[in-house]
């Protein structure tokens, strides 16, 4: 469990670090250019799940944040059970990224409403005399990294979007939602490894010791 609880808490650590520097060194909207036009650090903040999608207003936002953490609990515990069954370490690798990643934003919703002022128009504050922007579970998920790789117009002829912008990659997203991102590539990548089915003879062989047992007991 060693391994996978260091992978966990590395993702995590980068994952607050970045956060917290942009949410105390950019105010909303705000953009950086790294590399030309391709990749910006722009920060955005949103109220609903990864790379800036929503889920309905102040209920929509509670019962994401809610359900969230039921999820996140269920991961916890499938990761301590194929860590004890000793499973394919690749896969356990993968659930470890898919659970840092989870807990990485729920970190966002839970609590930096409680923790930062609010980001529009200034620099937020860490712990403001005046309180938080918002309550527990109620929080806005940070994101920055955006990938605008190719930027430019659907052709007239294109069924629904013609003359439309297009640009690829669209949405902001952060370090949490990468690792989830990964861990889920990567399953899909190796399911057949993951998930073949065993040979029926490792079915039918502890069967049949089973019952040579039982004969045995009962002469």
């Amino acid at each position: 469990m060693k391994k996978p609880l260091i992978l966990i808490f590395l993702i995590l650590l980068i994952d607050q670090l970045i956060k917290i520097f942009i949410k105390t060194h950019f105010f909303l909207g705000e953009e950086v250019k790294i590399a030309g036009d391709w990749f910006i650090i722009h920060f955005t903040e949103n109220n609903g799940m990864a790379y800036g999608m929503e889920f309905g207003g102040n209920f929509g936002k509670l019962f994401l944040s809610v359900f969230r953490i039921a999820a996140v609990g269920a991961i916890g515990w499938y990761l301590w059970s194929l860590v004890k069954q000793k499973e394919d370490k690749l896969y356990i690798t993968c659930i470890a990224l898919i659970f840092a990643g989870a807990v990485g934003n729920i970190i966002d919703s839970a609590f930096y409403g409680m923790l930062f002022s609010d980001s529009n128009y200034e620099v937020a504050r860490f712990l403001p005399e005046e309180g938080g922007y918002s309550s527990f579970l109620h929080g806005k998920v940070v994101d920055m990294f955006y990938f605008p790789v190719i930027n430019g117009h659907f052709p007239a002829w294109f069924p629904f979007w013609g003359t439309e912008d297009f640009i690829f990659f669209r949405p902001v997203f952060n370090m949490a939602d990468a690792s989830i991102s990964v861990g889920v590539a990567i399953i899909i990548l190796y399911q057949k490894r993951f998930f073949k089915k065993k040979p029926v003879e490792d079915i039918i062989e502890p069967t049949e010791a089973a019952a040579e047992v039982k004969e045995e007991s009962q002469v």
